[in-house]
């Protein structure tokens, strides 16, 4: 009982709150057959989560890195899985990955230059055919790059 409202003491839990945790957490803890936890001196129930509990939890933070995949916007190449096959006939898995290329094209309806990260094949596709046409048949609006 001494360790119980000495654990809840050192966090920040109102007094009432704990109160009721020592004296509900030896009928509830018997009575569902589990011990209280040592680490936060709450008793383990099947009730729900109180609200000063849920306070208690640290926040998550939901920052993730922007990162670019690599994927051919114009011919919508991407990755390929394959297996690297040894001598003996061992075979493990690896990734064939795009040959991506960030290049700085003129694009003459715009009067200005365009970096795009593209693959190698669409850069012969473009030399070709034009970048206004390989941009307009893949839905790539060249305005927003």
């Amino acid at each position: 009982m001494a360790t119980a409202t000495l654990l809840s003491s050192s966090f920040a839990m109102p007094a009432a709150a704990a109160a009721r945790r020592a004296t509900s957490s030896s009928s509830s803890a018997t009575s569902l057959g589990f011990a209280t936890s040592q680490l936060a001196g709450l008793s383990l129930s099947a009730g729900a989560a109180t609200p000063t509990a849920v306070a208690l939890l640290p926040k998550r933070q939901q920052l993730q890195p922007i990162v670019a995949r690599r994927v051919c916007p114009f011919t919508d190449k991407k990755t390929n899985r394959a297996n690297k096959v040894s001598f003996s006939n061992h075979k493990t898995k690896k990734q064939q990955f795009v040959n991506l290329q960030y290049k700085k094209l003129w694009w003459e309806a715009g009067k200005r230059f365009v970096k795009l990260r593209l693959s190698t094949k669409a850069l012969k596709t473009i030399e070709k055919h034009g970048l206004d046409a390989v941009a307009r048949k893949a839905g790539i609006d060249l305005n927003k790059k």
